[in-house]
């Protein structure tokens, strides 16, 4: 037993690492080398949005994503509820409204991504990213802690969809030689499943239950 807890606490402290590795490299993409998105821009064959809103929403969409990243490893860590359920329940509740808060700019942005299929899987990822935390929450607050333990398992999967995006999208674009709007369309819907797949195969072997 005590082998298995450390196993699980492993792989959501490796989560973790890959996260804050994820988080300063957005950090410093994002708001030192390139404030502006000027390389981004670059990728789109035309661009329709207010400039200053689209900037804003992104930005509150990467600012509450980070959130998201920081708390979801928290939460998942068994020895952290152990300790202090009510810390648990707290990271639990900040993890839960910067998802909700992000619902809107995450859908803006989506609108003016590179082509209609990435338009729609990053509406559809946005969708599933806040349908799989919300009744993670509807189940905790029922007390149906293995239902809340599933939604939620998959919700921090979800958390991660940008990263493997990042990950899927070089291969598709450089090492395959597709174009940027299909290599990120694939990228965007490659991460779903993968990162979905990947939530079911630690839900059924209980890795961070």
């Amino acid at each position: 037993m005590k082998n298995r807890t450390e196993a699980k606490n492993g792989a959501v402290i490796l989560l973790s690492v890959i996260a804050l590795m994820w988080m300063m490299h957005t950090l410093t993409k994002n708001f030192v080398s390139d404030p502006d998105f000027f390389k981004l821009l670059a990728n789109k064959d035309s661009f329709t949005a207010d400039r200053a809103l689209w900037l804003f929403m992104l930005r509150a969409h990467i600012a509450l994503a980070i959130v998201s990243l920081v708390t979801g490893p928290i939460g998942m860590l068994r020895n952290v509820r152990i300790r202090s359920i009510a810390w648990h329940r707290w990271n639990g509740r900040i993890y839960v409204v910067s998802i909700v808060l992000n619902f809107i700019p995450g859908l803006y942005t989506s609108w003016f991504a590179a082509g209609s299929l990435t338009v729609a899987g990053f509406l559809l990822l946005n969708l599933l990213w806040l349908g799989t935390t919300w009744l993670g929450y509807l189940h905790i607050r029922r007390k149906q802690i293995a239902e809340h333990s599933q939604w939620i398992t998959r919700s921090f999967f979800l958390t991660y969809a940008n990263l493997t995006i990042h990950l899927l999208l070089p291969i598709g674009q450089h090492a395959i030689g597709l174009t940027y709007a299909t290599a990120y369309a694939l990228a965007v819907w490659g991460s779903m499943l993968l990162n979905l797949g990947l939530a079911e195969v630690f839900i059924r072997k209980k890795w961070l239950a």
